[in-house]
């Protein structure tokens, strides 16, 4: 969901990342409300919390290849509320999710139908904050269909929703899930617009939507492009997020980009609202998050277990010395 069909294309016309050091913003804490991290490595986590990164949400979304039944549907879900989530905590970041049927899969309408079914099982689930990412890819007719029930399922579980806007025709796919979810009745301040641009940044803004903009390699938003976007719309209802996933991507996004805001002049009130307090917001409508449990002192054995199985392999000692470059 989250990957570019054309990175060769977007590297020409958005120049190669920024490098630069994100020291600047040490001791700033870090909110990423949409990254993929069962994608990602324990190293991944490791250097999130070392940049700052206390706390996450995953969106539940599509894995790279077609799921072919219900119970691998059944399996992910059950990860993101509980694997991914003790993993998570092993490294002293609060972990989130959203659950959903991504807009890709809704296109099996067999197997999305079996999906729907069991979507309230999950939804209920401590850690759960919203309904998502659901929205558009191709805007077909069956990814209308399930993104409209699955409306009226976070209408229902009083839930936020985190919907996901289409690569191609963007803007067009952009108003027509905002329009759908105002006739089903939703507040827009209960709903998170990811992955947007230049094209549709104002009007999310002006019907009251919160805008989220997915900081990618090549593809969707770069930090410098960010940057001017919060000089231009301010920091009121846009969240910045990494959405890194099993493609070219980078967990540390979020910092980066603050780190660069900072660098551009960008008030240290700004990129917290940006980069950590927006998101709160916006979530905590769940009434799932609550500041106190990923700012208070953290106190992490990485031999603890879950279902009989730790981090640690073979003997393993939690790593003390981050910045060694010998494996022993």
């Amino acid at each position: 969901m989250c990957c570019s069909n054309s990175i060769e294309r977007d590297r020409a016309t958005m120049g190669e990342p920024e490098a630069f050091d994100i020291s600047a913003v040490k001791g700033m804490k870090f909110f990423d409300p949409h990254v993929h991290m069962t994608s990602r490595t324990t190293d991944d986590y490791q250097a999130m919390a070392d940049a700052g990164v206390v706390a996450l949400i995953e969106p539940a979304f599509w894995l790279g290849q077609p799921r072919t039944g219900l119970d691998s549907f059944r399996d992910y879900y059950s990860s993101l509320i509980g694997w991914e989530r003790f993993r998570s905590s092993q490294f002293g970041i609060k972990h989130y999710c959203t659950i959903g049927l991504n807009s890709r899969e809704a296109n099996n309408e067999a197997l999305a139908e079996q999906v729907m079914e069991i979507l309230p099982l999950f939804i209920y689930k401590e850690g759960v904050v919203g309904i998502g990412e659901i929205g558009f890819d191709d805007q077909t007719a069956a990814e209308e269909k399930y993104y409209r029930l699955q409306l009226e399922l976070a209408k229902e579980a009083g839930l936020p929703v985190q919907i996901h806007t289409p690569h191609r025709d963007k803007k067009k796919g952009t108003q027509r899930s905002m329009d759908i979810a105002l006739e089903h009745g939703l507040d827009p301040y209960q709903i998170i617009i990811d992955h947007n641009n230049e094209e549709t940044v104002k009007e999310v803004l002006d019907r009251g939507f919160f805008a989220a903009f997915t900081i990618y390699p090549f593809t969707k938003m770069g930090n410098e492009r960010m940057v001017e976007i919060v000089k231009q719309y301010g920091s009121e209802r846009i969240m910045v997020n990494s959405a890194a996933d099993w493609g070219i991507s980078d967990p540390l996004a979020v910092p980066k980009t603050a780190a660069l805001m900072k660098l551009k002049g960008i008030s240290d009130a700004d990129i917290e609202l940006v980069t950590y307090r927006n998101a709160i917001t916006a979530f905590a409508q769940s009434g799932q998050i609550d500041e106190a449990d990923f700012t208070a002192p953290k106190n992490i054995d990485q031999s603890e277990k879950f279902e009989g199985n730790t981090i640690l392999r073979g003997g393993q000692q939690p790593r003390t010395d981050r910045s060694s470059i010998i494996i022993s």
